[in-house]
């Protein structure tokens, strides 16, 4: 199974963007762009390059192998697909509207990408502003080691915890309670970073000493976090700037997405029709990515991260969409 949806995936990335990898003989004869032939149709050294550069950052002495693993790709992708168009799968229902669905999303997107080019760096004093005003994810940064318990949130659970919580339990106390009461949890070691929490969520966890505990939401469950120790471990303005310039410019390409949806929406007629008739003009163009500067950037710049690479990867989510 997991294999099929490989080769379906490959066939709907390829005939998605009118058969990437497939290359007519007749394309073109320029000498030294061809650089591969698969049962008579070329792979040129433009489809290798296009491979490559969704690789992302490559040094050159990686280009050379990165490069030979690219064309074996795209080989391999014109392999399956020719295989695929003699079944015709080409001509199935379920992979034609998956080849529609992504030909729309990959235009939809680079119209999105066009309207936001273009847009000013960051000033300095936008850079500076923004350092000033979160002193928790540079000037006073810390990283933080936990214990954690993580268990179900359940509302008479998570009443009994408080109640464990405020009696001085610790965190061991709390997890053999919990295995009294047969309530399923796990237990974990973590280092965290300032800027892996929400800004809403870092002044309670700024504020913690060494071994209170704080609960937390995790998705569908909670988790109960004790601080073992902390350490200080702030960046300067230098350090965060790239960070930072990184941050506000992908919240600005954002917001320049969720404007132009939303103008496109406000000069269109759209109706909702049969079982969503009732659903009116709600719209969420662009979902706006959640999280800190550091959580949508940091591990990306090299740089300005060397002085916690030893700590966790401290980057969760980058900016969904518009890369």
């Amino acid at each position: 199974m997991r294999i099929a949806l490989r080769i379906l995936a490959v066939i709907v990335a390829i005939l998605a963007i009118g058969g990437c990898g497939k290359s007519s003989s007749t394309s073109t004869n320029k000498a030294g762009q061809v650089v591969a032939k698969v049962n008579g149709d070329e792979i040129t050294i433009h489809q290798v390059n296009f491979a490559l550069s969704r690789m992302g950052a490559i040094s050159e002495a990686q280009a050379k192998e990165a490069s030979k693993q690219a064309l074996n790709g795209l080989i391999d992708e014109e392999l399956l697909v020719k295989k695929a168009v003699e079944m015709k799968l080409d001509r199935d229902p379920k992979i034609t509207q998956a080849v529609e669905s992504a030909k729309r999303q990959i235009l939809s997107q680079a119209y999105v990408e066009k309207q936001v080019q273009g847009l000013g760096k960051p000033t300095e004093s936008e850079v500076h502003d923004y350092y000033a005003k979160h002193p928790e994810l540079f000037e006073k940064r810390r990283i933080f080691r936990f214990q954690e318990l993580m268990f179900e949130a359940k509302p008479e659970t998570l009443k009994a915890v408080k109640t464990q919580l405020e009696q001085g339990k610790p965190l061991v106390e709390l997890a053999r309670w919990l295995q009294e009461q047969k309530i399923q949890f796990s237990a974990n070691e973590s280092v965290k970073p300032a800027e892996q929490f929400p800004l809403e969520t870092l002044p309670r966890i700024q504020a913690l000493k060494d071994g209170q505990i704080i609960v937390l939401p995790a998705g569908k469950a909670v988790v109960a976090l004790q601080l073992v120790v902390s350490r200080d471990q702030p960046l300067s303005e230098e350090q965060a700037k790239p960070l930072i310039e990184r941050y506000l410019s992908n919240k600005k390409r954002i917001e320049s997405a969720q404007a132009e949806v939303k103008k496109l929406r406000d000069t269109s007629k759209i109706e909702y029709l049969g079982a969503f008739a009732d659903t009116g003009k709600i719209a969420k163009p662009v979902e706006a990515a959640k999280g800190t500067v550091a959580q949508q950037a940091a591990a990306t710049d090299q740089g300005a991260a060397a002085s916690v690479k030893a700590d966790k990867d401290f980057l969760e989510k980058g900016l969904s969409g518009l890369k």
